[in-house]
């Protein structure tokens, strides 16, 4: 008799149906195939917008699946526990999943499949979060790249599996398995109403995806060598939020990347190159865990920066009210899109390492928090690389103008009138959404004085030039 035990299908942070190399497995068997998601620790752990964009993708996924004639099982505990009482209940004995590179996810994944093993049932991964495996990648003597450009250059021309197709139907069990109820998850809980407004913004599931990468295409892979930087137009493509959520495969965007630079489209090279800086980041994810928790450069240990989270100066920052407007954009464009332009999160994440001389972790939890594409390793990276302790990272001395750098790229005002509404006389709905979304204890109101700065760019400058001149390394 043909095999008719179920495979198990573990999704994570890969809610989609194409590119999706153990579901395509699994649906080539031709035995049943059932999906599951777990809210284990980890999901728990996930700041509110994360974790609440996570419920959404959640949602939209289970319809996916509905579509293709399965479902979405929905279990909450201890990843091991959940998929070993799974298995007993549908007898599968196998459980497939796609692989994740931080240590959190590393960690309990050896556990999972280790503890299945044990119970004779066959644990198997796959690859596909990164276009390549952390060590596939290797120096011309055998260790990791630790700045970006050769690293580049040592993938650029490497070839990339073509993506998989999406299963057109994918074979249920006889019966099955309980699952519990998403609303019953509350993943917006701590979200409170910024909810109702980020909603707005999200661009949830595979679908959405798919046309915002053809958006891209159409529209905007020409010019994104140059608006990329600017704020104020719609000059990326936008698809980091379905990344995080494997919405999207890497690959599919590699794919269509390389495609349009054979076409001689101006922005391809660059649109590949930030790709692969995500594949940098998880490379140095894998082989330097520490890159998420502590300073790279380990010198850096030793650097004064303020650790109080709760200062005036840092609360401002955190409220988008530092009187620059460059980073107080940036700040607001996060609350109420869930998202906050690359351009502005350098400016904001040098205001508070350089000006405000605040340790990066106090910024990067923030955005743990705050960001509905928050993603390990890229924010890390993107941390250490503002307040200069990281690899490849931008030169400690270099401390960025806000007020100059407005001037550069956002020239005609575009970008803060959209976000500021304090000084406009009829304010633009964006402007306005960050009142709704922040807490109601915070007290703000548009018709507020907007105010000074809490640090002026040059006393800021100096301030983080002597520190940097004194420091004991």
């Amino acid at each position: 008799m043909p095999e008719r035990s179920p495979i198990i299908v573990w999704f994570r942070r890969d809610l989609r149906l194409s590119d999706h190399a153990a579901l395509h497995a699994a649906a080539r068997t031709g035995r049943p195939v059932i999906a599951v998601a777990i809210r284990d620790p980890l999901v728990d752990a996930l700041g509110a917008a994360p974790k609440w964009r996570l419920g959404e993708g959640l949602r939209v996924f289970g319809d996916a699946l509905r579509a293709a004639g399965s479902r979405l099982i929905l279990r909450t505990g201890d990843a091991l526990d959940v998929l070993q009482r799974l298995a007993e209940e549908t007898g599968a004995r196998d459980v497939w999943w796609m692989r994740a590179y931080d240590p959190d996810s590393v960690a309990r994944d050896k556990i999972v499949k280790a503890g299945l093993e044990a119970r004779g049932v066959t644990a198997m991964s796959c690859a596909g979060h990164v276009l390549f495996e952390p060590w596939t990648v290797e120096t011309g003597t055998g260790g990791f790249y630790k700045v970006y450009t050769p690293f580049w250059k040592a993938v650029r021309g490497r070839g990339v599996v073509a993506p998989l197709p999406a299963p057109s139907r994918l074979p249920a069990p006889d019966a099955w398995p309980g699952s519990e109820r998403l609303e019953d998850w509350r993943m917006g809980r701590a979200m409170d109403r910024g909810a109702d407004i980020v909603a707005r913004w999200a661009n949830v599931g595979e679908r959405a995806a798919q046309d915002r990468l053809e958006a891209f295409l159409d529209d905007g892979i020409d010019g994104y060598h140059q608006t990329r930087d600017l704020p104020g137009v719609v000059g990326t493509s936008n698809l980091s939020e379905n990344l995080a959520l494997g919405e999207i495969s890497v690959a599919q965007c590699w794919h269509a990347g390389q495609r349009a630079r054979h076409e001689g489209r101006a922005g391809a090279e660059t649109f590949l190159k930030e790709l692969v800086w995500r594949d940098f980041a998880y490379h140095l994810t894998w082989h330097t865990p520490h890159l998420l928790t502590r300073n790279w450069r380990t010198e850096w240990d030793a650097f004064g920066w303020r650790e109080e989270a709760d200062t005036d100066e840092v609360r401002a920052w955190k409220q988008g009210r530092t009187g620059i407007a460059f980073v107080d954009a940036g700040q607001r464009e996060m609350y109420v899109t869930g998202r906050m332009h690359n351009r502005a999160r350098m400016i904001v994440a040098s205001y508070l390492t350089k000006h405000l001389m605040t340790h990066w972790r106090i910024g990067q939890k923030w955005f743990e928090d705050h960001l509905i594409d928050w993603d390990p390793a890229n924010n890390a990276l993107g941390w250490q690389w503002a307040a200069g302790s990281g690899p490849d990272a931008t030169p400690y001395f270099r401390v960025f103008n806000p007020v100059t750098q407005l001037d550069r790229f956002d020239r005609d005002r575009a970008y803060v009138d959209r976000w500021i509404a304090e000084g406009q006389a009829n304010p633009p709905p964006e402007a306005l959404s960050y009142f709704e979304a922040v807490p109601r204890r915070w007290g703000l109101d548009p018709d507020d004085a907007y105010p000074d700065p809490v640090v002026e760019p040059g006393e800021g400058r100096a301030r983080a030039l002597a520190a940097y001149e004194n420091r004991a390394f």
